[in-house]
C-alpha cells in the first residue's frame, strides 16, 4: 500500500461498515476528473495514475468522513492534493521543471473548469454520434492511437490532401455542433 501510512490502513480494517451506494456512485463518477486534476500537477500519465491509485486508497479508507450533500469533487481533490505533495517531495531529488505555485495554479484552473470540460466532452461524444457513418469512421481511424494522416490515406486508398480536407471539414462540423449544444444547453 504505497502512499498509505499504517494508521490509515488500520482505519480501513477498523471500520468494517461499507460505503453507501451514493458514495460509491460519486467515487466512480469522479474518477476521470480526479485523474485529470492529478495529471495537471504530475504531467507523466503513468506517475499520475500511481498517485491516483494512492489517492483512491485513502479516499476509500476515509469514506466515513465524507458528509453527504457536500462537494465530493472538492473533498477528493483535497486528498489528491496531499498525495501530489507527497509525490513531489519524494521527487524533490529530481529536478522539477515547474514551480509549486505554477502547478497549484494549473490544478486550481483544471478543478474550476472540470464541469465545463466534462460538458464539452459529452457534447463531442453526442456530436460524433450524429456524424455520417463514413465521417465518423474516418475520425475514429485518424485518432486511433499511433495513427498518422498520411498512413491513413494510404490505408484507405485516398490522396493525403483529400483525407486532410475531409478531416478539416469534419472537425469544423464537430466544433459547430459542440458550440450549438453548449449554447442551447444540449438541445439539438
Amino acid at each position: 500500500m504505497s502512499g498509505v501510512d499504517e494508521s490509515e490502513a488500520s482505519a480501513v480494517e477498523a471500520n468494517p461498515v461499507a460505503p453507501s451506494p451514493e458514495f460509491v456512485q460519486l467515487f466512480t463518477h469522479h474518477q476521470r476528473r480526479l485523474f485529470l486534476y492529478i495529471l495537471s500537477q504530475i504531467p507523466n500519465p503513468i506517475e499520475a495514475e500511481e498517485v491516483q491509485q494512492e489517492t483512491n486508497v485513502i479516499i476509500w479508507s476515509k469514506f466515513h468522513q465524507f458528509r453527504t450533500g457536500t462537494n465530493f469533487l472538492a473533498w477528493v481533490s483535497q486528498i489528491a492534493n496531499f498525495e501530489v505533495m507527497k509525490y513531489r517531495s519524494r521527487k524533490k531529488r529530481e529536478r522539477l521543471k515547474f514551480s509549486d505555485e505554477f502547478l497549484e495554479t494549473v490544478s486550481r484552473d483544471v478543478l474550476e473548469r472540470s464541469d465545463e470540460l466534462e460538458e464539452r466532452r459529452n457534447a463531442l461524444i453526442e456530436c460524433i454520434e450524429k456524424l455520417r457513418p463514413r465521417d465518423r469512421e474516418l475520425i475514429q481511424q485518424r485518432y486511433a492511437p499511433g495513427e498518422k494522416g498520411k498512413h491513413l490515406a494510404e490505408q484507405i486508398g485516398r490522396p493525403a490532401n483529400s483525407v486532410y480536407q475531409s478531416l478539416g471539414r469534419i472537425r469544423r462540423s464537430l466544433m459547430e455542433c459542440i458550440q450549438r449544444r453548449l449554447t442551447t444547453g444540449g438541445l439539438p
